[in-house]
């Protein structure tokens, strides 16, 4: 990172890969031309408190909402206790650790406005998951709820360097701390390429990455996927099940509402139940959630009032057409999909409104551009299957990763999704690069195994993996979640096989089904398909199913 820095600690930008080895970034409209100088905390929470957003609701609290200006005031004292307190200093990594809750909310711009660099974790990581987090950003700060404590604790005394951690919440010492300290804060006055926050991917490949993005990027994925895919209005409430560490997560709940001066509910334990009452009782208006919850919610949609909702976003895992039809057929809403990544931060494929395609993903979001490459990274034509590859206002830079190889190349970021583009523009799943089955000299992808089974009433959900065969190479494996009711037997093996058979090419049917009582998943709900792979790589019994 050249020119003018706030970080005192320059481990963040000393670490980022070399600038050659960065993607292309691209800032070809006009609301990305950001000054040189930008804390997103400053963009998102104190010029929203100065100005005419600054008594509107913003966080919805469980002992009432706060507004814009009672977000900023308590921001202002946790970066004081930061930085008065615990010695922080701009550029310091701190671990925020906590369920969505408000006071999570407020901690994470407390760090920024401190000039800290925000490194977000998910609640229900162990301390061996938190060790490896850890040491890879060289935390030095830690803010956790004092219910999840003792994990942290375990790591702080193997990491000297972990030198600072103070808790929140019942039986906390943050809050009055804050208490102690009087009202206001200088935000730092960072540089628009200062890291703000290092995201860790959630590990469905198994060791995790840290993605470091700046202040820049931060408002750069609300310019583009929320101005132009959502429209945000003031009067929108947000809500959705994603935790605040996933980037997915942030972005919906809390830099989009932000960005345009609505507002947010956070929901601590996410589930359909807590879900549909915060939909009903907070009239919430836009919702953010995985593929896997709308299904789930399908059958409870006349449980609680939805009038209110106007808008629906669902990424993390490809969207089955026939949820997405479901979906508008319950409740007349047509979901927006998307595909985003940690390493970009947000969505940059999506569709909204008369634009959507049920099963298709859509098209790069305005301020991004995408293409089909093959493997020497031309571009392929229209329906040829082939590397999904994208640049923007946003990209992959990892934290001290050789990796970052792996993910960037001749400037685009190449995401590890296998996808085809129509005529028209539209991108098409095909399948993680990794889940693409041979089987007999045939590619089948198995997304598209998984969409077909889908539609059969008795599944909830379903993973397809290559099962290895010592005639075909690999086979199709469907390992399936059944809806309540129904009995996985040889017969509805049988009756599953043929249902794939009427709705894609007989050849890609499952040759072997398993029915288990859940799939392997991450913190933020994602199927872990490469568990079930290795199962099968060392010999797992194929159940069910014909030869």
């Amino acid at each position: 990172m050249e020119g003018y820095s706030a970080h005192l600690d320059t481990f963040a930008r000393d670490n980022l890969p070399p600038r050659e080895a960065w993607p292309e970034f691209v800032f070809d409209l006009p609301e990305l031309r950001y000054p040189e100088h930008l804390n997103a905390a400053a963009a998102l929470l104190d010029d929203m408190a100065a100005g005419e957003a600054g008594e509107r609701a913003c966080v919805h609290a469980p002992d009432g909402a706060w507004s814009y200006r009672d977000l900023r005031e308590r921001a202002d004292r946790v970066a004081r206790v930061l930085t008065e307190d615990m010695g922080l200093v701009p550029g310091n990594r701190v671990l925020l650790r906590a369920a969505n809750i408000p006071m999570l909310i407020a901690a994470w711009f407390g760090v920024l406005k401190a000039g800290g660099v925000v490194v977000a974790t998910m609640p229900m990581l162990r301390a061996a998951e938190l060790d490896k987090i850890v040491l890879k950003a060289r935390v030095s700060h830690a803010l956790t709820d004092a219910r999840l404590a003792e994990p942290l604790e375990a790591v702080g005394a193997q990491r000297p360097f972990l030198s600072s951690v103070m808790t929140f919440g019942p039986g906390g010492e943050l809050e009055e701390r804050m208490r102690e300290k009087g009202p206001g804060f200088d935000t730092v006055e960072t540089a628009a390429e200062d890291i703000a926050l290092i995201a860790f991917t959630s590990g469905t490949t198994g060791e995790p990455k840290g993605c470091m993005h700046s202040h820049r990027d931060v408002l750069a994925v609300c310019d583009t996927f929320a101005r132009h895919m959502l429209d945000p209005e003031p009067d929108e409430v947000f809500t959705g099940t994603p935790p605040l560490a996933f980037t997915y997560g942030l972005g919906g709940l809390v830099l989009f509402p932000m960005r345009f001066g609505a507002s947010t509910v956070p929901i601590e334990q996410p589930g359909p139940e807590a879900l549909l009452k915060a939909i009903e009782e907070h009239r919430i208006t836009t919702v953010f959630t995985a593929p896997t919850a709308y299904r789930a919610l399908l059958d409870r949609v006349g449980e609680a009032e939805l009038s209110s909702l106007r808008k629906c976003v669902s990424a993390g895992e490809t969207l089955p057409r026939a949820t997405s039809d479901a979906w508008f057929e319950r409740t007349g809403i047509r979901i927006v999909d998307g595909i985003g990544s940690t390493e970009m931060l947000h969505i940059f494929i999506s569709a909204a409104g008369e634009e959507i395609r049920p099963g298709s993903t859509g098209k790069p979001v305005p301020g991004y551009h995408a293409m089909i490459a093959g493997d020497d990274m031309s571009p392929l034509p229209p329906g040829e299957v082939g590397r999904l590859a994208v640049r923007g206002p946003t990209g992959c830079r990892y934290l001290a990763d050789p990796r970052q190889a792996d993910y960037v190349m001749d400037g685009w970021n190449v995401t590890g999704d296998a996808y085809k583009v129509d005529d028209d523009g539209y991108f098409w799943f095909q399948a993680r690069t990794d889940d693409m089955i041979v089987s007999a000299g045939y590619n089948i992808a198995g997304p598209e195994v998984e969409a077909a089974l889908m539609g059969h009433e008795a599944v909830g959900e379903c993973a397809v993996v290559a099962s290895p065969h010592e005639e075909r190479g690999n086979v199709v494996k469907a390992f399936v979640v059944l809806r309540g009711g129904f009995e996985g037997d040889a017969a509805l093996v049988e009756e599953l096989q043929d249902f794939v058979k009427g709705r894609i090419a007989p050849y890609k049917y499952p040759r072997r089904i398993e029915f288990t009582d859940e799939l392997p998943k991450t913190q933020t709900g994602k199927i872990q398909r490469f568990k079930l792979r290795e199962r099968e790589m060392q010999g797992a019994g194929a159940l069910g199913g014909r030869p």
